[in-house]
């Protein structure tokens, strides 16, 4: 993203790059921060609605938290400076807590200064502002922290510090960084902060589904298809990023088996100026026999400087340790499922470190400025050798958790294997998106096709990849063609013609889309048109979108229209940021992608049902239709089971119950009772719009007359 932003009474623009996912194609979206213009609105809403914050403001604890913390530091009139002000909520906290909000406009004995670097937020935080009073009242600045300049941009130094800059892993925001800053350039010295501090904590674990999204190695040798994804000794070629990633761990507390009690890791200050980087020694003592697969972390907030204010991260099942007192205060009551920090996962190298009960396992961990990560040493304190092999680094493929669990899944590579032989007959296949599975399938299964993998997403990494394995899956580069899109109308003459197009689909770095998002491949199979053979075979060759009624109270609540917020009215953010419950009949929240099985309780309420056939076969064109199921509900999920052959004997379910995939999630605006008695029914409509990639959904509830 690039940006250009004044502060004063300058007129401020922001350019935003947008992606047309059915093509690739990019645009750059300017934004200007005039209000006024319905355009700009439109443009507004699509950045937000999609993201975290409505999710954040939606987390009552840590609303609460906040504006306590608040409460007790800001008791005086001071310089309160907000970092990453969002929607302004903390700013108007601090400016109540000194009295701004009814004395008037701010002075230099009294003040409060907003920083927002994201435009379209800053739009939204000054009609927050207006909204409340508080127009004018507060100094918005949109420039990043670090850009700020005292003298220029605020009158002196700041006396007070808050900020909400934390991710799920705490440092990914950039948090060291800008505090460091912040005691360097902007604050006085010995400043008061909220927050006051964070530590992390961490357990080890054994569960074999965090076992099954990391070793891709050991896992792909017990399969028996022949197809090699990471041969022996290029065990790092294809794989998951050595980093934490944020998960909602409730969801698999059934499957965990505990090897540990909780320990702490690293403090952090937010009131003094924090080191880039840190190393620490930890010797945990293992409460269990069993494999470590992984550590779960999390973080624990002290917001005041007394220590008695704080929020927790921390999974439901923690039992709290002997010096854990702080965590125990910070869970006092129900905590409320959020999307916007979830707990942190690092697995440990290849198939796990084997424990015994009352054994001490040597940890070394280490923070830079954006991340934790962990290294177990061996008894005798040497580093581990993992399975490197350095001649593979210029074509190493990182991908997902999820997708590196399904290449390893056997049933989804029996299932893939058996559609590709019935197809590898025809002698040109174009694997139209980035999948390097179905690549290496072809080629593998039959010596005579030629293959033309596009790789949009993977580019030259793919190619290099595929030269890597050539000799583990016994083929030669000669029988694949390296082609950019743009150049296979010129290379292909009239006597070839491509007889097999494949495609899983997935595109390299398109892991958070909806499922209809995903038929970049549909699109390319049209535009080339004039390249297929007469009697070209799609593979798949079918998508049938299928929708349920869903109970999702959690992600409902999370996603629910804004009132009040301790005090302060956010009404008018709830269709910029993409509210979905209690909203007016008359509008309509967005379709959002989620992984469901995460999203807290859960209970699917109808038959799992189509509501629209797209046939591949034909060029990309208008399709709808409408089904009507029983069910009782706070939503629809929505997702596509790609069907592979002719016969439709072969087909690829994403549904809900299914962990890999991620389905599109549609919330009602109030949550609707419908009986399973047969007196009352829902109907759905669905229609997709090849022009925009969107798919359009109608819903009625019906009372049947008995």
């Amino acid at each position: 993203m690039s940006s250009s932003a004044a502060s004063g009474g300058l007129s401020q623009r922001m350019f935003q790059l947008k992606t047309d996912p059915l093509t690739g194609n990019s645009e750059w979206v300017v934004i200007e921060e005039e209000e006024e213009d319905n355009g700009n609105q439109t443009t507004t809403k699509a950045l937000l609605a999609t993201t975290s914050y409505l999710d954040m403001l939606n987390d009552t604890r840590r609303n609460r938290a906040y504006r306590q913390a608040i409460d007790k530091t800001v008791t005086k009139p001071c310089h309160v400076l907000d970092i990453g002000a969002g929607t302004g909520l903390l700013s108007m906290m601090a400016a109540r807590a000194m009295g701004l909000d009814s004395k008037g406009s701010s002075s230099s004995t009294g003040m409060v200064t907003a920083c927002e670097s994201y435009l379209p937020m800053v739009k939204l935080m000054r009609k927050v502002f207006r909204a409340n009073g508080m127009d004018g009242k507060i100094r918005v600045i949109n420039k990043r922290s670090d850009e700020l300049e005292v003298g220029l941009d605020i009158p002196a130094r700041a006396d007070i510090l808050v900020s909400e800059i934390l991710d799920s892993e705490l440092l990914g925001e950039g948090l060291i960084p800008t505090l460091q800053h912040a005691h360097d350039k902007l604050l006085v010295e010995n400043p008061q902060t909220v927050p006051y501090r964070a530590t992390t904590y961490g357990q080890l674990v054994e569960c074999s589904y965090l076992w099954e999204v990391h070793d891709l190695v050991n896992r792909e040798a017990e399969v028996s298809d022949s197809i090699h994804l990471v041969p022996s000794g290029m065990g790092d070629l294809l794989g998951v990023k050595k980093q934490q990633f944020a998960m909602h761990c409730d969801a698999i507390k059934e499957e965990i088996k505990l090897l540990s009690e909780p320990f702490k890791v690293f403090d952090f200050d937010f009131w003094r100026r924090p080191d880039s980087s840190r190393e620490t020694e930890l010797q945990i003592k293992a409460t269990n026999d069993g494999t470590v697969h992984a550590i779960i972390s999390w973080w624990l907030l002290q917001l005041d400087s007394e220590g008695t204010i704080f929020y927790s991260t921390g999974p439901n099942w923690i039992r709290f340790p002997s010096d854990g007192k702080e965590l125990k205060s910070s869970l006092l009551g129900s905590r409320n499922w959020c999307d916007h920090w979830k707990q942190s996962v690092w697995f440990t190298p290849s198939s796990g470190l084997p424990v015994f009960k009352d054994e001490e396992v040597q940890l070394h961990a280490v923070h830079t400025e954006t991340s934790v990560s962990y290294e177990f040493k061996t008894l005798n304190e040497k580093k581990e050798i993992e399975d490197l092999d350095f001649c593979t680094q210029d074509c190493q493929i990182v991908v997902s958790p999820e997708r590196n669990a399904l290449y390893g899944d056997s049933g989804w590579r029996c299932l893939m294997l058996n559609a590709i032989e019935k197809a590898v007959v025809h002698p040109l296949c174009l694997v139209a998106d980035d999948s390097i599975f179905l690549t290496i399938a072809v080629v593998h299964l039959s010596k005579s096709v030629h293959v033309i993998p596009l790789f949009p997403g993977l580019g030259k990494n793919g190619s290099k990849y595929l030269q890597t394995v050539a000799a583990a899956n016994d083929y030669t580069m000669d029988r694949i063609e390296i082609l950019k899109k743009k150049e296979l109308q010129s290379t292909l003459q009239d006597s070839r013609k491509i007889t097999l197009l494949v495609a899983e689909p997935f595109y390299y770095g398109n892991d958070s889309v909806l499922p209809w998002q995903n038929l970049r491949f549909w699109k390319e199979r049209t535009s080339l048109d004039s390249i297929l053979s007469k009697d070209v075979l799609i593979m798949p060759c079918k998508g049938l979108l299928k929708a349920c009624a869903v109970y999702l109270p959690d992600l409902w609540q999370s996603r629910r229209s804004l009132l009040e917020i301790e005090g302060f009215d956010h009404a008018i953010v709830n269709t910029t940021l993409g509210a979905c419950g209690d909203l007016p009949v008359t509008e309509d929240g967005p379709f959002l992608p989620f992984f469901v099985w995460q999203c807290g309780e859960s209970k699917i309420l109808s038959e799992m049902t189509t509501i629209l056939e797209l046939d591949f076969s034909k060029p990309m064109s208008p399709c709808s239709g409408k089904t009507q199921r029983i069910g009782m509900c706070h939503g629809f999920v929505l997702w596509i089971d790609w069907v592979m052959d002719a016969r439709d004997n072969i087909v690829l379910s994403t549904g809900p119950d299914k962990r890999y995939w991620k389905q599109a999630v549609k919330l009602l605006s109030k949550p609707v009772e419908v009986r399973d008695d047969d007196s009352s029914s829902t109907e759905i409509e669905a229609f997709f719009d090849p022009c925009n990639g969107e798919l359009i959904l109608k819903h009625a509830f019906l009372t049947n007359q008995r």
